[in-house]
């Protein structure tokens, strides 16, 4: 389907592309990784042919011939056409055929027509643009709104729905849930995995690189791996490439000083000069095994905070939402431990936003009350945070405001602890990328030691290793956390607990992702309306269900009993995920080859794992303490 031969290119004098060389057959789902910066987007729109061959471009980038491309550019305009119109016409042949049929007058004409129509299965096209639409988290009444009363992000949604329902032959997506919510996210990872055709996705979402691609198509260091299976197993194979590389290098280097020592000792020697001659020849002919290094992930640092007693925070039969007009969200009654680590949940639009700006303080309340503990601090993190940089200032100048009387000396140290070096501390903001300015910011947010952090979509513009590096901070920061993300990964690897919002509630919902992404895909099928009812009603009944108070353990049980109990499944939770960090990271062959780092790695699982044993054996200690009071 796709064949890239040789392919050299450079940017600026920078090379992107250096003889990089990938085939990719018809059918594959390759996803395309690569730290921030090493060229994806360039190599998408190189296939698309938006590119010259630039300075110094060589090489070719050929699909089969014939074949259909499809790709988001832009969003949908603000027009009056109704969302489903705009996806019907996405499939360019199809609308081109439909409209000639309701004109054509040849008999022998409309007969060829309709039986295009029929192969191209023209006539569920309405059901599948519905289905895809409603997928991507729209609503049955949305679908015959104008796309003039949808929002950018909306329209961009309608615009990927427009190029699935096309289903062109050689699919190509760049980060497309970086727009979606996490339902969103869930059922494209399910479309994907059954789309009929090739896919090329470039994506830092790890869980879709894990169960939607068939390959991984990596760039390093100029080139381009091609690598069968998810993201998982790309990581597994490059480890154990370097290690074999490292091997070979190592034998070489022996190889090569003991041909170099014989030159030296024996090329001024009229009897062994031939002999020195040929080893100096074999010497220059020898490809120099390299070894590629590994490239350096900048970590996220928060502040250790001073433990507060729990409840930190209350709400009691809170309305939430803005002053004009109608609650967004009603009675809702939350507590918030200093522990807690909460993943919130619900459809983009039902008021998940609404519910952590009202947290912070962002939003005032419309009604109901609120306690907090004394001096309580929140930190809030959200994208559209992004634009309230300063544009024309320097990273040290943002520095600056939190250390108003503080020298050159120490606000370049504290710059230095948000990832910003001395060569990057001048740049104007506005020329930061977008990880860049998540890491300023994420580092401005944290600096006063919040108790409870609230974070709104993080990782939109993160790379996957820098995601790992935020995901390792959180897990070692101490204070409370609340996040949004369409990242399954990242909140899997930070949550123990989620908060549903969902028809203008907002509980905590009795079960993890799994339970809920299992309702979410139930509910998006038009096509099974009974399946659909049932999933919705099963939403609304966790729903209902969380707004009850929950049966106690025992009747006799005393507070202290359930709260030892409750302490005690948080503390097993917290260290079978900091375990499994840290597996994953003795997983990876590179870690042995450092002996001190990797002995260290080894004593701190063997730390985790005493702690484990420790926290459940206090778990099953505090659970027959309760049914003995009953």
């Amino acid at each position: 389907m796709l064949q890239i031969n040789d392919l050299t290119f450079r940017i600026d004098g920078r090379p992107l592309f250096d003889g990089a060389s990938a085939q990719i057959a018809d059918g594959w789902k390759v996803g395309l990784v690569g730290r921030n910066g090493t060229g994806k987007s360039t190599l998408l729109r190189l296939i698309r042919e938006e590119l010259g061959k630039g300075e110094g471009g060589d090489g070719s980038v050929r699909i089969n011939r014939g074949a259909k491309m499809g790709y988001v550019l832009q969003e949908v305009p603000a027009n009056d056409m109704t969302l489903l119109d705009v996806v019907l016409e996405a499939d360019v042949e199809r609308a081109s055929l439909m409209r000639e049929a309701d004109t054509c007058e040849d008999p022998h004409r409309i007969g060829e027509i309709h039986e295009r129509l029929a192969d191209i299965d023209a006539w569920s096209g309405e059901a599948r643009a519905a289905e895809i639409l409603i997928g991507l988290g729209f609503t049955q009444n949305d679908l015959m709104r104008a796309c003039r009363e949808f929002s950018g992000g909306w329209r961009m949604r309608a615009a990927l729905g427009g190029v699935l329902f096309a289903q062109p032959d050689l699919l190509m997506l760049d980060e497309p849930t970086n727009y979606l919510d996490l339902e969103g996210a869930a059922w494209l990872e399910t479309y994907l995995r059954k789309y009929p055709h090739t896919v090329v996705i470039v994506s830092h979402d790890r869980d879709l690189l894990n169960r939607s691609v068939t390959h991984i198509l990596a760039l390093e260091n100029t080139k381009l791996v091609l690598q069968a299976g998810g993201y998982d197993t790309y990581l597994q194979r490059r480890a154990e490439r370097t290690q074999h590389l490292a091997a070979q290098k190592e034998k070489q280097d022996v190889q090569r000083a003991h041909m170099q020592s014989f030159i030296d000792r024996f090329k001024a020697k009229a009897s062994k000069a031939a002999q020195a001659q040929s080893r100096m020849k074999m010497l220059e002919k020898m490809t120099v095994i390299t070894v590629p290094l590994a490239e350096r992930t900048v970590p996220f640092k928060f502040y250790e905070v001073e433990e507060l007693a729990s409840p930190i925070l209350e709400l009691d039969k809170v309305d939430m939402g803005y002053a004009a007009g109608k609650p967004v969200l009603d009675r809702v009654s939350l507590r918030l431990d200093f522990d807690d680590r909460i993943a919130i949940v619900g459809a983009n639009g039902q008021g998940k936003t609404t519910l952590v700006k009202s947290i912070a303080q962002k939003l005032p309340l419309l009604q109901g009350v609120r306690r907090a503990s004394k001096n309580l601090r929140i930190g809030y993190f959200s994208q559209d945070q992004l634009d309230e940089l300063r544009a024309g200032e320097t990273v040290l100048e943002h520095v600056k405001d939190l250390l108003p009387n503080g020298g050159q000396a120490q606000v370049r140290a504290l710059a230095a602890q948000f990832g910003f070096g001395h060569e990057k501390c001048e740049t104007k903001v506005d020329k930061l990328s977008g990880g860049e300015k998540v890491r300023l910011l994420m580092g401005l947010t944290t600096y006063k030691k919040p108790h409870i952090l609230i974070l709104d979509e993080p990782t939109s513009h993160l790379d996957i290793d820098s995601r790992e590096a935020l995901i390792y901070a959180l897990n070692e920061f101490n204070g409370a956390l609340l996040i949004i993300t369409h990242d399954t990964y990242l909140a899997e690897a930070t949550a123990d607990r989620l908060w549903l919002v969902n028809n203008g509630k907002a509980n905590p919902y009795d079960g993890d992702l799994a339970d809920y992404k299992a309702l979410v895909l139930a509910a998006d099928r038009p096509d099974a309306d009974k399946q659909h009812a049932i999933a919705r009603a099963e939403i609304a009944a966790a729903t209902e269900k969380a707004e009850k108070p929950k049966a106690r353990p025992a009747a006799k049980a005393t507070f202290k009993q359930k709260h030892r109990l409750e302490t005690a499944e948080k503390e097993v939770e917290k260290a079978r995920a900091a375990l499994e960090l840290l597996d994953r990271d003795l997983g990876d062959p590179d870690t042995f080859t450092h002996k001190a780092d990797a002995e260290a790695k080894l004593k701190a699982r063997a730390k985790l794992q005493t702690q484990l044993d420790a926290a459940e054996a206090e778990w099953l200690e505090a659970l027959e303490a309760i049914e003995g009071a009953g």
